[in-house]
C-alpha cells in the first residue's frame, strides 16, 4: 500500500455542524448494508456506497467503528449491499434505527435471502450485492470497507431512494425524464446558448 504520511494542518477549526451543513448538499443513493450469518445478523442504513473498480468489481463503504455492524463485518469477513428502491423508504428508516429495532429484528417485514457469503440480500432492492471482505482502513471514529463482489441480484426496478438534504427523496428515471422535458427550452430556443 502506498501510503504518504504527512501533517495535515489547517489554520481555522472546521466545526462539526459546518461540515454537516456541507455534506447535506450530497445527493447520495441509499442502501441497507447487511452483515452476518444466521441469527448473528444486523444492518444499517448509509449513503456512502460507491464503485471502487470494475476490474476486479469492487466497492467501499465508510462505516462507523461504533456501529452494530462493523464487528459483524469484521469477524465474518462479508457484507451486503443493497441498493433500494424508492418504494423502500420503510427499510431505510427500520435498519436507520427508527422504531429503536436492532440486530435481526430489522429484518422484519421484508424478504430477504441468503448470499453466498452468507449475509442476508434484500428481495426487490434495486441491487443487492454479496462482498467478501478485502481490506479495513480505519480512520478516525469510520471503517473504509473494500469489498470484493462476489455476486450481483439486479432487478428490473429503476426508481431509486437518494437522500438530499435531510430527507428521502425519489429518483425515478421515466418520471424525472418526463419532468424535464416539460421544463426544458425548445430545442431553437438553445441554439443561441
Amino acid at each position: 500500500m502506498n501510503v504518504v504520511p504527512r501533517e495535515l494542518m489547517t489554520e481555522t477549526p472546521i466545526l462539526p455542524a459546518d461540515f454537516r451543513g456541507a455534506m447535506r448538499h450530497l445527493t447520495g443513493g441509499v442502501s441497507v448494508i447487511t452483515a452476518g450469518r444466521g441469527k448473528d445478523i444486523t444492518g444499517m442504513t448509509v449513503t456512502s456506497v460507491t464503485s471502487l473498480s470494475v476490474e476486479p468489481p469492487t466497492l467501499l463503504v465508510s462505516i462507523n467503528r461504533d456501529a452494530s455492524s462493523f464487528p459483524l463485518i469484521r469477524r465474518y469477513g462479508a457484507f451486503g449491499v443493497n441498493i433500494l428502491a424508492a418504494d423502500q423508504l420503510d427499510v431505510a428508516e427500520r435498519f436507520a434505527g427508527k422504531g429503536g429495532l436492532k440486530g435481526a429484528a430489522r429484518f422484519a417485514g421484508s424478504q430477504w435471502v441468503t448470499s453466498v457469503s452468507g449475509v442476508p440480500l434484500l428481495v426487490g432492492a434495486l441491487s443487492a450485492v454479496d462482498c467478501e471482505v478485502e481490506e479495513i482502513v480505519e480512520r478516525h471514529s469510520h471503517g473504509i470497507v473494500i469489498g470484493r463482489v462476489r455476486d450481483i441480484r439486479n432487478s428490473t426496478r429503476n426508481a431509486a431512494l437518494a437522500y438530499w438534504h435531510g430527507q428521502y427523496v425519489a429518483v425515478d428515471q421515466d418520471e424525472d425524464a418526463a419532468r424535464l422535458a416539460e421544463v426544458s427550452l425548445p430545442t431553437h430556443s438553445r441554439r443561441g446558448v
